[in-house]
């Protein structure tokens, strides 16, 4: 550790001039000598390197939401490539060589803020030695080896011997007491982080490198700070463990304003707006007008929880409109939208079904009249058995007797039904 952290010595005398510049605010109000003094330097050092990095930060959203457009497209290379992890590899590495995405800028702030985790480390390690460094003369040593922080020495360890933390004014149980609590604080800290982007601000119904490479972190960052963290000194563990809360609250105010499409927080975020506009009748920002127009210019690409939305919207008696505004409109039950609807053919007079022997076609157009041909047709057979005929009935044919029953023979289009007339055998 110590060999890492003076490779980041030239950057040691800019973190201690911070630091003195803060203790001198501090130090007027709670003394120079004191632990609130030094330790709020190194708080107020950690929120302004955290501001400087919000470029950074803004730069991994980008990245997770180009990430977010490309799901699609991975699980189509993933479906198609399920048997060969090579190609599959290969193709998804081509996919983000082609679209400029890297699944590892999520690690960029963690990155960018370790040469001032270390250069700090080197800072301390120097105040618990009793030599000066940077911008801290002899002055500042003796009062920051003076300074206590809940009983434990700012340079302590928690692996110090009982000597030294005699010689900072301490004791060894307090030391590790104090130490093995801001342990075990800074792990659990950095557990709950990355849990809550895994559970809340994930769409789990795509596998791609990017959940893999955060589910490993959820483990391995609180397993590396737990065992390297009693090599850390207080101060260094106040750092940590302030720059660890300052990234859970960033979090948790990105997933309630802009969470990620599919996941359990954007359906926890629609459903807040559903509460609002509908309170309203509604959409009171333009910020949510603009997630509005952009849920309703999606069409049919919308996902489960925006679909969900926009079904509540109209059950409520609101639609949706292009520019994020909502109109009133009529109330649909469930499971139904304000698509068009498919137009059912009209229902034909009982007279129409039954001529032609019910084989002609109903027409396309409703309310338009049959072909001339179909009107002769339906005219033609009704007159000829209803009409009298002049010859004698004697010289008819002969019809065979009619069978009831489901397997007799029908009777024919057209007919007249009820009681039949008795038909005469013919003569011989």
């Amino acid at each position: 550790m110590d060999t890492i952290a003076s490779f980041f010595s030239f950057i040691t005398t800019p973190v201690s001039w911070v630091i003195v510049q803060f203790h001198t605010v501090y130090g007027a109000i709670f003394g120079p000598d004191t632990g609130w003094a030094w330790g709020l330097s190194i708080v107020s050092l950690v929120v302004l390197i955290r501001i400087c990095l919000i470029p950074l930060f803004v730069k991994q959203i980008k990245s997770t939401r180009n990430m977010q457009v490309l799901q699609p497209k991975m699980k189509a290379i993933q479906e198609r490539y399920k048997n060969d992890k090579q190609r599959q590899s290969e193709e998804m590495m081509k996919l983000y060589k082609e679209t400029g995405t890297n699944p590892l800028s999520s690690c960029l702030p963690i990155l960018a803020q370790s040469p001032f985790f270390f250069a700090l480390y080197h800072v301390l390690s120097s105040i618990a030695s009793g030599k000066t460094i940077g911008v801290i003369n002899q002055s500042l040593l003796d009062s920051a080896r003076q300074a206590h922080i809940f009983g434990a020495p700012l340079a302590a360890k928690f692996t110090d011997s009982a000597d030294k933390v005699a010689s900072l004014d301490a004791t060894q149980i307090s030391v590790r007491v104090v130490t093995a609590i801001m342990i075990v604080l800074m792990s659990a800290s950095q557990f709950y982080t990355q849990r809550q982007l895994m559970t809340k601000n994930v769409d789990l119904t795509v596998k791609t490198p990017y959940m893999q490479q955060q589910k490993m972190l959820m483990y391995i960052f609180p397993l590396i700070f737990m065992v390297m963290g009693i090599n850390f000194p207080v101060g260094v563990l106040v750092y940590w463990l302030t720059t660890n809360v300052w990234t859970m609250g960033q979090q948790m105010y990105v997933i309630n304003q802009n969470p990620t499409p599919g996941s359990k927080a954007q359906d926890q975020y629609l459903q807040r707006l559903l509460k609002g506009i509908t309170t309203h009748n509604e959409v009171r920002s333009k910020r949510r007008r603009n997630i509005v127009s952009a849920i309703v210019a999606k069409g049919p690409d919308r996902n489960d929880n925006e679909r969900k939305f926009i079904n509540s919207l109209s059950k409520s008696g609101l639609v949706a409109q292009a520019d994020g505004t909502v109109i009133k409109g009529e109330a649909l039950p469930e499971g139904e939208s304000h698509a068009t609807k498919r137009q059912q053919p009209k229902r034909q007079p009982k007279s129409k079904r039954h001529t032609g022997g019910g084989q002609q076609p109903a027409s396309k157009t409703s309310g338009t009249k049959p072909s001339d041909d179909a009107a002769d047709a339906a005219d033609a057979t009704p007159k000829t058995s209803l009409q009298k005929n002049d010859e004698p009935k004697d010289s008819q044919p002969k019809q065979p007797p009619r069978k009831n029953g489901s397997g007799g023979a029908r009777a024919k289009a057209g007919a007249r039904k009820g009681q039949q007339r008795p038909k005469h055998p013919t003569k011989k």
